[in-house]
């Protein structure tokens, strides 16, 4: 067998390179070293005295049984059992401040006070329905992304501007709607939000709802359109289809379709989309 004594300086660099290029970090001896050994001997060298271990306390005598009888300490706690979700006092508490908002103005003010959703810490802030206060259309979207969270705007930045000329293409300005998202607060990640956030978040959502009075809605993606509809189905078995949906006691037509987020990573859909949108206009002529 070669040693690299026997190679000349060119095949030395190449085999290094080769070794490099195969993911090689460390080269081994050419003979077994006992490290272990050579550890202890450095050991010895330096006046290390390897240390024993220590001879075994003497136990305490057995104390005495008390003369008087002792209480029996109280059993341990059972373990907790999961938490039924949602958390029916944060609900209620969301319920609560929702419904005692007037206005959108108090509705901002009560969701920016309102500690019960474990999404606002993590959060740089509210997004909130931005836009027309009584419009004919609201655009609601599912959470806000790093960008709407940092400018503290829905669908701004790239998403957003996407979403500006969807609305163009059929004639609508985002200055005469109300766009908002169901869930108010970022989620770490843009993970989607768990069953016991979106159900603390729907209160302030349908209050947004019942306080712009809009008379048509436009759904964006699955997340917002299962929840607002209620249903398991994807967005692809709810979209291009007029439903209605109850809030405060009033019905609203509502229609769901891709999210701009969709188009960006399918840009496939953008013909649906434009399908979908197309007759969404055409129902709110009708």
């Amino acid at each position: 067998m070669n040693t690299a004594r026997d190679l000349n300086p060119d095949q030395l660099r190449s085999l290094l390179h080769f070794y490099a290029d195969s993911g090689v970090e460390w080269l081994l001896e050419e003979e077994a070293i006992d490290r272990i050994a050579e550890f202890e001997a450095m050991r010895a060298a330096r006046g290390v005295v390897p240390q024993r271990e220590a001879a075994p306390a003497p136990q305490a005598p057995a104390r005495q049984a008390p003369t008087r009888q002792e209480q029996p300490r109280p059993a341990a706690p059972a373990p907790l059992t999961n938490v039924a979700i949602p958390d029916g006092q944060a609900v209620a508490e969301a319920e609560l401040a929702a419904g005692s908002a007037r206005s959108l103005d108090e509705l901002r003010t009560a969701m920016e006070a309102f500690n019960g959703c474990n999404l606002k810490t993590s959060a740089r802030c509210l997004v909130f329905a931005e836009g027309k206060a009584k419009p004919a259309v609201m655009v609601i979207g599912a959470m806000p992304n790093a960008e709407d969270d940092r400018d503290g705007q829905p669908f701004s930045g790239r998403q957003g501007a996407m979403l500006d000329r969807m609305l163009g293409g059929i004639g609508l300005a985002r200055a005469d709607l109300l766009i908002t998202n169901v869930v108010p607060w970022r989620p770490p990640g843009n993970r989607p939000p768990s069953q016991r956030e979106a159900d603390i978040c729907r209160p302030f959502i349908e209050r947004q709802i019942a306080l712009a009075e809009p008379n048509h809605l436009l759904v964006l993606g699955n997340f917002a359109a299962r929840f607002l509809f209620r249903s398991n189905d994807t967005i692809h078995q709810l979209r291009g289809e007029w439903r209605e949906i109850t809030i405060s006691g009033r019905n609203i037509p509502a229609f769901a379709t891709l999210h701009p987020q969709d188009l960006a990573t399918a840009p496939i859909s953008k013909r649906l989309a434009w399908q979908d949108l197309l007759a969404f206009r055409a129902g709110l002529s009708g």
